[in-house]
């Protein structure tokens, strides 16, 4: 194979999709070239940006199942969810159109000066190193704010969806945008310094921790800002007040979904041991009727995973943790002799020293600790390196304010999933990575704050009829 190459695989089939040359260096700084040109008159007209992202958005609803087929060819997740992958984009593009204006006005404030105003202006080109999972979700969501404050984007898929990346890119052409304001790179992962060194002014990653520990050591000694999302090892606490079944249906959603490929995935669940056992048997019984199969059938709810490293990392945390004394409940196999499938697997007697209550499981694998009570349970959902988002079950709103307060993560959900959401903050503490993505505050990590303050002997000219 050439080595100047990316080929895309589907994870059904295990048949090649494509073959994609890799870009050089010279045509990576040309397009940054052309996003820095473009940027100098998209940051003027913000009702001309947004008029153009709802036109964006529009165009995304326009080519959902052609673009919802692209990602599940490309790395497998169910077509239902592609769907609303596609759907999801599209609701946050129109968000910050609807809102943008709004999030970013300039702030006044009462200072010694006659005036005092502080303005958010753009920062220029953003380069953006997206991941497999959510290939148009994670690249949209930080490009809505992002466009819509002013900057100009070139991003770097990752290699396994290059297509989706590469559509993106055409829908923004389709919908009229001015060209060099969003475009995609083709290459793999040799391409990423080209780009973090290239002429741009900050980078967002999301991926994995020692990834983005080079990401931001490469940008940052270049004096350039970084955003790092770097997933999670998400715990998923079932307090003995819980609604046992609002919490075993949560628990399939949020572990499930993506075949468990997903940053805020429910990763670890601890439960505390009066209901441990109901909640067992109410999980078990819902994990196998899920449907693992075609991705392409719209009843399939288990699509395989990404890739076959992914199916084998998977295969192999298992049966650590079986060795290490963990019972398989149902799962934990492989399905069929092609395509990465994995059956939908359920964990007891996990210790959480082992690797699959450490590691971040990226794969439809769920193991559950019982914690003696509510305080343990905190303790242990605490016990990680990652702090990215919470789950806690419980129908007491005193114990879930505590709760809530008690756990280390940038997002906490009660009585329902983890969920990006256009209108919050997202990110994590601890190595789930910094920065926020999303709401204001994800629009505002990539602007220049800038302070105005006007003395006096200004003359204001009034002209009277």
């Amino acid at each position: 194979m050439n080595e100047r190459k990316v080929t895309t695989i589907n994870p059904s089939t295990e048949e090649v999709l494509n073959e994609y040359e890799i870009m050089t260096k010279e045509q990576i700084n040309e397009k940054v070239k052309k996003a820095r040109n473009t940027f100098q008159d998209w940051k003027k007209d913000a009702s001309k940006r947004t008029d153009l992202l709802y036109d964006f958005a529009n165009q995304l609803k326009k080519d959902k199942e052609n673009l919802a087929r692209k990602a599940t060819n490309e790395m497998g997740k169910a077509i239902k969810e592609a769907r609303s992958e596609v759907e999801k984009c599209a609701w946050a593009i129109e968000y910050y159109a609807d809102n943008g204006q709004i999030l970013s006005t300039d702030e006044v404030v009462n200072t010694d000066a006659r005036k005092t105003v502080i303005r958010f202006q753009p920062i220029g080109v953003i380069g953006s190193i997206m991941p497999w999972n959510f290939p148009y979700w994670q690249a949209l969501r930080f490009a809505a704010p992002s466009l819509m404050i002013g900057n100009t984007i070139v991003l770097k898929p990752a290699s396994a969806t290059m297509q989706c990346g590469i559509e993106i890119e055409k829908t923004f052409k389709s919908a009229g945008l001015p060209d060099g304001v969003f475009q995609t790179l083709v290459g793999d992962s040799s391409i990423a310094e080209s780009l973090i060194d290239s002429d741009i002014n900050a980078v967002t990653f999301t991926g994995s921790v020692p990834v983005g520990a080079k990401v931001a050591q490469r940008a940052t000694s270049q004096i350039k800002k970084t955003v790092l999302e770097l997933g999670g090892s998400d715990p998923f606490i079932v307090c003995e007040d819980a609604d046992i079944e609002k919490a075993s249906n949560g628990a399939i959603k949020g572990r499930f979904i993506n075949c468990g490929q997903s940053c805020i995935a429910s990763k670890r669940f601890i439960v505390v041991k009066n209901v441990a056992n109901e909640f067992i048997e109410k999980f078990v019984q819902k994990a196998e009727k899920l449907k693992v199969g075609d991705p392409l059938s719209d009843d399939t709810d288990i699509g395989p995973l990404a890739s076959a490293s992914g199916l084998n990392k998977i295969d192999s945390q298992v049966k650590e943790a079986v060795k290490g004394g963990a019972v398989v409940l149902t799962g934990g196999e492989r399905i069929g002799e092609k395509g990465y499938f994995y059956r939908p697997t359920v964990l007891k007697n996990v210790n959480p020293k082992m690797e699959i209550a450490q590691e971040e499981v990226f794969g439809p694998v769920a193991p559950i600790i019982v914690a003696g009570d509510e305080v343990e349970a905190i303790q242990l959902a605490n016990d990680s390196e990652y702090g990215l988002g919470a789950s806690i079950w419980t129908q007491d709103l005193d114990k879930a304010e505590r709760l809530s307060s008690s756990v280390d993560s940038g997002i906490v959900s009660v009585n329902n999933v983890v969920a990006s959401d256009p209108r919050v903050p997202f990110g994590g503490v601890k190595k789930s990575g910094f920065g926020r993505e999303l709401s204001r505050y994800g629009m505002l990590e990539f602007v220049n704050i800038k302070s105005v303050r006007f003395y006096d002997q200004l003359i204001h000219n009034h002209y009277v009829e």
